[in-house]
């Protein structure tokens, strides 16, 4: 072995055809190797990812270890590896944020569906992999982000009119219910919701982030097409239950993002089913498999399923999103950063493999 001396261009060939299941390419494709240092056959080197929560982090770098342990010269193997999330092309084009690398919609077709638990859920289950994150409640005939993140901290006026969000977990957090007194009701017409939803982006302080998550109202109204005019999207999540009506609904959404030119991410299905907790029989209330049938029939990820509990609503009620649950036998906190990790995933895919066209075209 001393004979040998393996070079950097070696180790690139080497690593380059090695696959990251997650994406399903290659890892020269993905620039995954950086800072490789070779000395006295001790090679080091840095895997950078580029989303959080990757569930194939291990695999990789027990590929990457294995390959280039075997190469002729190398005594050994020190990995270590870090996260460059990655920015949406159309980011720099953001007048009002412009240092929010991606901008993610949780839409539905309809109310009731858990629409603002899974935005709550997410975004702090991306900022515990590491993301700096912000949630804007744009649900403003219904807004409910401030009681399910336990926020009451209300934000900050400056003397030039900004808005300084509050903090809760970590994250920046705005919301209409901030600004409205206790049990007032919203009875805007579409442009003094487009104005909302400028002030939220523009005069509301969000600094840089990695996400910027965006609960939207349910249907397909102004606060919808005011949004995807205003900033150009990353990306929209579609939340739905398993019953016929609430897919069929959902379609309406994921057509309504068509139209606007914007990615739709995938499908999340909520309430998917109910497990006994006494017999732990499991009871399909609203029917079983409805929302990945329908991922599948409309060619988008599905993104995940979440069961029925009283526990996440318990949770939910008392403000502590159920993604925070670090035990490893929460379901319920495996199910939201599951969906947490595909979301990221499929920004990153996204990041990688297109510049978007942001264009709207209304018919």
């Amino acid at each position: 072995m001393s004979n040998f001396r393996v070079t950097k261009d070696e180790i690139f060939k080497a690593v380059a055809p090695l696959r990251d299941p997650q994406y399903g390419k290659d890892l020269g494709q993905l620039k995954y190797l950086q800072n490789v240092c070779i000395q006295n056959g001790n090679v080091d080197l840095t895997i950078v990812f580029p989303a959080p929560g990757s569930e194939t982090k291990e695999e990789v770098i027990n590929q990457v270890r294995k390959v280039v342990g075997a190469l002729p010269g190398v005594k050994e193997v020190n990995i270590s590896s870090r996260i460059d999330i990655s920015s949406s092309p159309s980011a720099s084009t953001s007048s009002l944020i412009p240092k929010v690398k991606n901008v993610i919609a949780i839409a539905s077709g309809k109310g009731g569906v858990g629409k603002s638990t899974v935005a709550a859920n997410l975004a702090t289950a991306m900022h515990a992999f590491g993301a700096k994150v912000g949630l804007m409640d744009a649900d403003v005939y219904g807004p409910s982000i401030p009681k399910l993140m336990g926020a009451t901290k209300p934000p900050e006026i400056t003397k030039e009119h900004k808005i300084i969000p509050p903090v809760m977990r970590g994250i920046k957090l705005i919301s209409m219910a901030y600004f409205l007194p206790k049990d007032d009701a919203v009875i805007w017409r579409g442009p003094m919701l487009h104005k909302m939803i400028q002030d939220f982006l523009g005069v509301a302080e969000w600094g840089s982030l990695d996400y910027l998550v965006i609960d939207l109202p349910p249907g397909t109204g102004d606060i919808q097409l005011s949004l995807c005019q205003t900033v150009p999207l990353t990306g929209a999540v579609v939340v739905s239950t398993p019953q016929d009506l609430a897919l069929e609904v959902a379609s309406k959404a994921i057509a309504m993002f068509r139209k606007l030119k914007t990615p739709v991410l995938g499908i999340v299905e909520n309430m998917s089913h109910f497990t006994c907790p006494h017999c732990g029989q499991r009871d399909d209330i609203f029917g079983h498999g409805g929302a990945i049938q329908a991922s599948s029939q409309l060619g988008y990820p599905f993104l995940g399923e979440i069961p029925l509990s009283s526990v996440i609503r318990e949770r939910s009620d008392r403000g502590e999103p159920i993604s925070l649950d670090k035990s490893s036998e929460s379901e319920y906190a495996r199910a939201f950063q599951k969906i947490a990790s595909n979301v990221a995933g499929e920004i990153a895919q996204i990041n990688m493999t297109t510049a978007s066209n942001i264009s709207i075209e209304i018919e």
